[in-house]
């Protein structure tokens, strides 16, 4: 593929969609792909979650997103950091995703989130994502946070 179409390809419908996606406001993609999550588990250190694949997260091949993949990957790892009584979640340092499956609209999925780690200045989560039907994995994430000093004023 030559340059330009590659280029096009990246910077299309940027121009044309640009009010459309500035009305969304800041923060709107969190609950765009969180929309539908609900909690089926939550104890110190693990989370569970069942989730309906929406259409609006379906890729080009009619499946989820990679990106929807990660970013249940880094909002349940991270919600599951406060389930240890961290005071914050903390700022990414590595985020990885194994995609191993596919998951389709209208599919039902379980996400379970467990801490791995949580000290005074790192935490490590790993997230795996099933099929709630047969339990075959669709994904394994492992995240690392930074968790900043708390204050002392």
């Amino acid at each position: 593929m030559d340059l330009d179409s590659v280029k096009r390809y990246l910077e299309k419908g940027g121009d044309q969609n640009a009010s459309k996606f500035n009305a969304m406001g800041a923060r709107f993609f969190d609950p765009f792909v969180m929309q539908g999550l609900h909690v089926d588990l939550i104890e110190p250190g693990r989370i569970v979650c069942s989730y309906k694949v929406p259409p609006r997260l379906l890729n080009a091949g009619n499946f989820m997103h990679g990106g929807a993949t990660a970013t249940l990957v880094d909002i349940v790892g991270s919600a599951v950091i406060l389930t240890v009584g961290a005071p914050r979640t903390g700022v990414s340092v590595e985020i990885n995703v194994s995609y191993l499956d596919a998951a389709y609209a209208d599919e039902e999925i379980e996400i379970e989130g467990k801490a791995l780690r949580v000290g005074k200045a790192v935490a490590v989560v790993s997230v795996e994502l099933r099929k709630k039907a047969t339990g075959k994995i669709i994904a394994q994430g492992r995240h690392t946070k930074y968790l900043p000093a708390s204050s002392k004023m």
